[in-house]
Parts: C-alpha cells; structure tokens; sequence
C-alpha cells in the first residue's frame, strides 16, 4: 500500500513522487473555446492555480467532471501536461496530478496509464470496467484491477462510483482485498456510502488528519460529505463542488482536523446544501457556477447542452449563500 517510488514529470524525467496528503481533490474541469469547442489550454491551467491556491492537496484531470469521454488521447495528455505545467510554474510542485485513465479493457488501461505517466500524472483514477456488465463479476473485476496495478508505472486509486459504470458496487470486502496490492493506495468511494468508508479505512489503516497510518487513502467521492469523511476515518474528498467553492471545502477539513467538530458540522450543512446544487446541475451547472462568480468556465463540449439563462441564474442563485462564506475565506 505504500505510494513511495519514482514518477515521470511533464517532460519525461524521473523525479521522487510526491505524497498523497490528507485534505481536499478536485477532479477539474476541462475547458473549451465556446466557439470551436477546443480545448483552452490557458484557461485549463489558469483553473489549476486558483484551485491550488485555494488550499486543495492534489488535483485530479480526466475524471468525470473532466468530459474524458469527449477527448482524444492527445487532448487527454495535454489536459494533464498542462496542469502539471501550471503547477510547477506557481511554486506548487507539491501538488500531486492523479489522472482518470480508465479504459474497458486491461490493455487499453495499461496504455492509457502510460500515457497519463509520460503526461506528469503521478497515480491514476481507475473505475471497473463495466460496458460488458453480463460478464463483470467480482472474479473479473479483482483480475482487472490486479494485472493492471501489476503492469502499471503510477500507482492505482480505485474508483467506485456506480452511476458510471453500469451500477457496479464495490463492497468493502473486495476493496479490502484490493487493498492489499502493493501498487492499490487508495480508493474514491462516490458511491457515497460512509459505512464502507470506516470498514475500508480501519481495515487499510488510511491516512487521516492525524495520522499517515500505511499510507493507503480513503477518499469521500463528494463535498456534502466532507465532515462525515473526516468523522469516519476518512483521508480526504476528491469533491466536484470544489471547482466552485475550494476554500469551503478546506475550512471544513481543516476545523474537523483542529477538532472543531461543531463548526465543522455546521459549515457542512451550509456546504451540503450549496454542494446539491452543483450536483443537480451537474457539468453545465458547475461551468456555468464558475463563469458566474469568477469570469470563466464557458460551456460543455456538446451533445452536453448548454445552460438557458433562466437556469444559470437559478445555478448561482442556488449557491449564493455557500459563495458568501467562500468569498469571505
């Protein structure tokens, strides 16, 4: 379970990599220019700056809210590579890159992994494969994991989010036996289920806000259960609302982490509700949020619809109480 060793940066060279730290993940947005829908490299990293400035530990390209399965493999790596570029350019080369590099098949996610390596990601974000789901059973889905975490150059985070994948539900049980590879060292468990969260984090003995433990992180899979991640064992939150709203996100971690743990939960319940709405509103939302309050953002790369005006001023309507206390930070 241990994620020590040797990564590849941005421009190939080996360099130690950098530590998981407990705290607050982004899985960031890709950005496009609104008239051509190509990718905005410019503001891609600019995104990555603030959020880093912002307080969060590490950042995640090509996860969902990333719009992976509306990219080449090229615009893929040049998502990752920039981030890590504009990372290191803001004196923030202890940010670490994890980078989704989810394929169907194991061969086609090993490539993709290698390619996310050459790119500067230092793990990878995997989900089960799940587009045959008659033949994916947990048999298939320990050999998949296994011989890619086997193959792999960057050690491997399990992803277990059900709504993508077809429902497939990883137990803890079968976590916990993943867990035990030693290129396996964490698990983002969107699935929302913090009960899984404790059995997975005790049995890994995970990072927490006060211990390094093995070394192995537990991640919540969203920003409405921040305090209940920290409450249970948890490592940190790979949250899509901290694209908008980071420092919240931060400061509930952090008073949870300084045992302010009433605080915690009530800045959680103004954290939750904001959250909601970003979930509801889903990648249009969460763009048209930041093009709201920060001037940036644009729009999904289509057959994901653009926002009408009615519902982007329900969006920033919706969250404006949370952005009080974010802009407040």
């Amino acid at each position: 379970m241990s994620s020590n060793g040797h990564a590849n940066g941005a421009n190939g060279q080996s360099k130690e990599r950098t530590p998981l730290r407990p705290g607050i993940y982004s899985p960031t947005m890709t950005f496009f220019v609104p008239e051509t829908e190509e990718v905005d490299i410019p503001t891609v990293k600019k995104h990555a700056v603030r959020l880093a400035e912002a307080g969060l530990v590490g950042l995640v390209t090509m996860g969902s809210n990333g719009e992976a399965v509306h990219l080449n493999r090229a615009e893929k790596a040049a998502i990752t590579r920039a981030t890590r570029e504009a990372l290191d350019e803001a004196g923030y080369q202890n940010v670490p890159v994890i980078a989704g590099a989810s394929e169907h098949g194991i061969k086609l996610t090993i490539e993709s992994i290698k390619e996310a390596a050459e790119a500067g990601a230092e793990y990878v974000l995997i989900v089960p494969p799940s587009y045959y789901r008659y033949a994916i059973d947990e048999e298939a889905i320990t050999e998949y994991y296994t011989k890619v975490a086997d193959s792999s150059p960057l050690p491997v985070i399990l992803y277990n989010y059900p709504g993508a994948v077809s429902g497939i539900d990883m137990d803890s049980d079968l976590i916990i036996k993943l867990a035990e590879h030693p290129n396996i060292v964490g698990t983002k468990f969107t699935c929302g289920n913090t009960g899984k969260l404790t059995r997975v984090a005790l049995a890994t003995d995970s990072v927490t806000t006060k211990s390094n433990g093995s070394g192995y992180m537990a991640f919540g899979g969203m920003a409405d259960f921040t305090a209940q991640t920290a409450a249970s064992g948890g490592s940190g939150i790979i949250a899509g609302g901290a694209n908008v709203i980071p420092k919240t996100c931060v400061k509930v971690w952090n008073l949870w982490a300084e045992g302010k743990y009433t605080e915690a939960f009530e800045l959680q319940k103004v954290l939750s509700k904001g959250d909601w709405v970003l979930t509801k509103a889903a990648i249009p939302g969460t763009k048209s949020a930041i093009q709201s309050y920060y001037g940036y953002g644009g729009y999904p790369r289509k057959p994901l619809k653009r926002l009408p005006e009615e519902k982007v001023k329900a969006v920033a309507d919706g969250i404006a109480e949370v952005m009080k206390v974010e802009k407040s930070l």
